[in-house]
C-alpha cells in the first residue's frame, strides 16, 4: 500500500554441516516473517548449511543434503505469500557456486551467485567456489527437471517492487553487483552474508550498507550469519541490517544466542520519487524475472514515521545539525556582502521568530567578515498590533547582540495612507492588514538606501509555502536568509543558539514561547496578541510535514495524509489531532501552495540549506496558475 513494501531479514541458529535442522529452522521464521506480514524474508548466505563448513563443502553427501533441503523450503512457500531467499552451496556443471535461491508458491525461480570470492586473510573460499561472473549472461540451471535462470545480474520483478540479490563480499567490491542490479531497476537489495566480527568491522558495515544504500537510491537488506557457526578461527554475530536510501530504519541486535527476524517496510514511493528526479540514475539491461505479484497487507506499520522530518532525530545529531544549517545561512549573506560590497545590514525585527533568526544570522555575517555590529541597523516598526511582550523582546534583543538600533513607528503613515485610498481604519480587511506589512518594507527598503546597505529577508520556507507574506510587502528583501528554513526548523535553531549563548537564552527562549502572529491586528483587552497564525492556516508542524512530502518526493494528497495519521496519530504518545483534523489542514496546505506560487516566482535570494526548497532558479518551478483541482479530490 502507498509504495511499502515489507521486508524481513532473519538469522537462525545453524547447524554445521545439518541441513535438515538448519531447514527446519528457517521453515520456523518463513511462519514467522509470513504471520508479520513480510512480502520476502532473506536468510543468511550458505544458511542451509552453515558457511562454515570449509572442506566439508567437498562432500557429496552434504551437497546432496542441501539441495534436499532447499526442496523442503520452496515446498513451504507453496503454503505462504512470502517469497523466500536462502543460501547454499550448488553444483553446477562440474562446478560448486555460492548462490542464493529463490523460492516463491514452491518453486524455485532462479539462483544467483556470489561473484567476489574473498580468498584473504582468514578467508579461502576460491577453494571451493567458483565465482558467478564466469556464467554466460543467459546461464540457467536444470532444478528437479526445469530450467531455472542462474546468473548475478537478475532483478526480480513482483509488479509493485523488484528487487536484486548479492551476497556478502560483493558488497565490500569496488563496484558492487548491487550498482548495476539497480540501475536495471531494482528497488531492493537483499545481501545474504557470513561477515565476521572484528574491532571496529561493525561500524565499517552498518556504513557501508548505508552508503550503498544511498549510492543506489535502493532498500538494502542484509542478513547476517550468526550463533551455530564454527568459531574456530572467527564469531558471526548474526548481524540483520535495513537501510533505505542512506538511512538505517532497523537492525538486530547483535550476539544473541537465539533466532532473530528483523521486520521493517521500505517505502519504494520515496525511491522511485528520487530517482525519477536523478538525471545521472541510467537505465542498464540486465536479466528480468517475473515473479507472481506480492501483495502488501493492511495493518500497524513497522517503521517509524518521523512527525518533524526537518529536525534533527537525534540529540548527537543537534548540535552538529544546527551549526551547520546556521553557518549556511550566515556564510551566504557574508559572500553576498562581501561579493556586492556591502557592509550595512538593516532587518526589521519585531520579536518574533524568523526576525530573531535573521538578526541573529546577520550579526554571525558580520562576524565572518570583520565588522562592527554596529552595521547592522535593527529597525522596529511597531504599528497597531505590536503587543508589549514582542516589543520589548525585540529592543533586549538588539542591545544584547550589540547591533544599531532604531525605532520608527508606521502608525501614522499607514493612518494617512488609509486616507489617501479611502480606506475606513475601522474595517479590519485584508488592505487594513497589507498596508501596514508594505509600509514596513518601504521603510526598510528606504533606511537600506539611506545607509547604503541590503535589507535581509525574514520570510521563512513554510511561509512561502503557504504564500503567509504579503506581496511586495514582507515577502520581498533583498537577500531572504530564512527562504531555505522551515517553521519547525526556525523555533529548533533559535532554542539551539539560546542553548549556546547565556546572555541570549532568556530573550530568546520567550521569543520561542511567544505565539506566531504578523501582529497586525489590534491586541486584545489584557494587551495580549489577538491573531495568531496558526489559529488561522493551521499548525505549522503540519504544514512542515506536508511541505516535506510534497517537494521532497512527489507523495499524492492520500499518501501524505496516511503517513501524517501514522507520525501525528498512530505512533504519537499524546496524539494532538484527529483524521479529520489532518485532512482539512492537508486541503488548506494544497489550496494555499497553489494559490500563492505566484509569490514565490518573485522571492528575492537565499540560500538552500537543505533538502527541499522553493527558490524558482532553483529546486522548484511551477506555474502560478495550475489547477489545484485533483488535489484536493484524490
Amino acid at each position: 500500500m502507498f509504495g511499502f513494501v515489507r521486508v524481513a531479514a532473519a538469522v537462525p541458529v545453524v547447524s554445521v554441516a545439518n541441513a535438515k535442522a538448519n531447514a527446519q529452522r528457517i521453515e520456523k521464521l518463513v511462519d514467522e516473517a509470513s504471520k508479520s506480514g513480510a512480502q520476502v524474508v532473506c536468510f543468511p548466505e550458505l544458511s542451509l548449511t552453515g558457511y562454515t563448513c570449509a572442506d566439508l563443502f567437498f562432500s557429496e553427501s552434504m551437497l546432496d543434503a542441501a539441495e534436499e533441503a532447499l526442496v523442503r523450503v520452496a515446498e513451504k512457500t507453496r503454503s505462504c505469500d512470502t517469497i523466500v531467499i536462502v543460501g547454499l552451496p550448488l553444483r553446477h556443471e562440474d562446478k560448486l557456486y555460492n548462490v542464493a535461491a529463490v523460492c516463491q508458491r514452491g518453486k524455485v525461480k532462479a539462483f544467483v551467485p556470489k561473484t567476489y570470492l574473498p580468498n584473504y586473510n582468514e578467508f579461502y573460499e576460491q577453494r571451493w567456489f567458483v565465482s558467478g561472473a564466469t556464467l554466460a549472461d543467459d546461464a540457467t540451471h536444470c532444478w528437479r527437471g526445469e530450467e531455472v535462470p542462474f546468473g548475478a545480474m537478475t532483478v526480480f520483478d513482483c509488479g509493485e517492487f523488484r528487487f536484486s540479490i548479492e551476497i556478502c563480499e560483493d558488497l565490500w567490491a569496488p563496484i558492487p553487483p548491487s550498482s548495476t542490479q539497480t540501475l536495471g531497476g531494482s528497488q531492493i537489495v537483499f545481501n545474504l552474508s557470513a561477515s565476521n566480527e572484528l574491532l571496529g568491522k561493525h561500524d565499517y558495515l552498518t556504513s557501508l550498507v548505508k552508503q550503498q544504500s544511498a549510492r543506489c537510491i535502493a532498500g538494502y537488506v542484509y542478513a547476517g550469519a550468526g550463533y551455530g557457526e564454527s568459531s574456530t578461527d572467527t564469531l558471526f554475530a548474526g548481524n540483520a541490517l535495513v537501510a533505505e536510501n542512506g538511512t538505517m530504519i532497523a537492525e538486530s541486535e547483535r550476539f544473541k544466542t537465539d533466532a532473530q527476524l528483523v521486520v521493517t517496510d521500505i517505502d519504494t514511493g520515496r525511491l522511485k520519487a528520487d530517482r525519477r528526479k536523478n538525471t545521472t540514475f541510467e537505465n542498464v539491461d540486465v536479466r528480468k524475472v517475473k515473479m507472481e505479484q506480492v501483495e502488501s497487507k493492511e495493518g500497524k506499520m513497522l517503521r517509524t514515521i518521523d512527525a518533524h522530518p526537518f529536525l534533527p532525530m537525534t540529540n548527537e545529531d543537534r548540535v552538529a545539525r544546527c551549526s551547520e544549517i546556521f553557518k549556511i545561512q550566515a556564510e551566504s549573506l557574508a559572500v553576498r556582502m562581501k561579493n556586492t560590497g556591502i557592509k550595512n545590514l538593516v532587518v526589521g525585527v519585531s520579536g518574533g521568530l524568523d526576525s530573531t533568526l535573521a538578526l541573529l544570522v546577520s550579526a554571525r555575517a558580520v562576524d565572518i567578515l570583520g565588522v562592527d555590529r554596529k552595521n547592522v541597523l535593527a529597525i522596529t516598526m511597531p504599528g497597531f498590533g505590536t503587543t508589549k511582550r514582542t516589543r520589548t523582546n525585540a529592543e533586549v534583543l538588539i542591545e544584547t547582540l550589540g547591533c544599531q538600533f532604531e525605532e520608527i513607528s508606521i502608525a501614522a503613515a499607514v493612518g494617512q495612507h488609509f486616507q489617501d485610498i479611502g480606506q475606513d481604519p475601522e474595517k479590519r480587511d485584508v488592505t487594513y492588514e497589507n498596508a501596514q506589512a508594505r509600509e514596513r518594507t518601504q521603510v526598510l527598503m528606504d533606511k537600506a538606501n539611506q545607509n547604503g546597505g541590503l535589507v535581509v529577508g525574514t520570510g521563512d520556507l513554510s511561509e512561502l509555502a503557504l504564500g503567509w507574506a504579503t506581496y511586495n510587502g514582507d515577502q520581498m528583501s533583498m537577500y531572504g536568509v530564512n527562504a531555505g528554513v522551515p517553521k519547525t526548523l526556525v523555533r529548533h535553531l533559535v532554542e539551539w543558539i539560546a542553548s549556546e549563548e547565556e546572555a541570549l537564552h532568556d530573550v530568546l527562549m520567550d521569543i520561542v514561547d511567544t505565539p506566531v502572529s504578523p501582529e497586525l491586528l489590534p491586541a486584545d483587552e489584557s494587551g495580549n496578541i489577538a491573531q495568531k497564525t496558526e489559529d488561522l492556516v493551521g499548525p505549522y508542524e503540519l504544514h512542515d510535514f506536508f511541505i516535506y512530502y510534497t517537494l521532497r518526493f512527489g507523495f499524492s494528497p492520500r499518501k501524505i495524509q496516511y503517513l501524517a495519521e501514522q507520525a501525528f496519530i498512530e505512533q504519537a504518545e499524546n496524539p494532538r489531532y484527529d483524521k479529520e483534523t489532518i485532512e482539512k489542514w492537508l486541503k488548506t496546505f494544497f489550496r494555499r501552495f497553489f494559490h500563492q506560487q505566484f509569490k514565490r516566482s518573485a522571492m528575492p535570494d537565499g540560500p538552500k540549506v537543505g533538502s527541499v526548497s522553493l527558490s524558482p532558479r532553483g529546486d522548484w518551478r511551477m506555474p502560478s496558475d495550475a489547477d489545484v483541482t485533483e488535489f484536493l479530490e484524490s
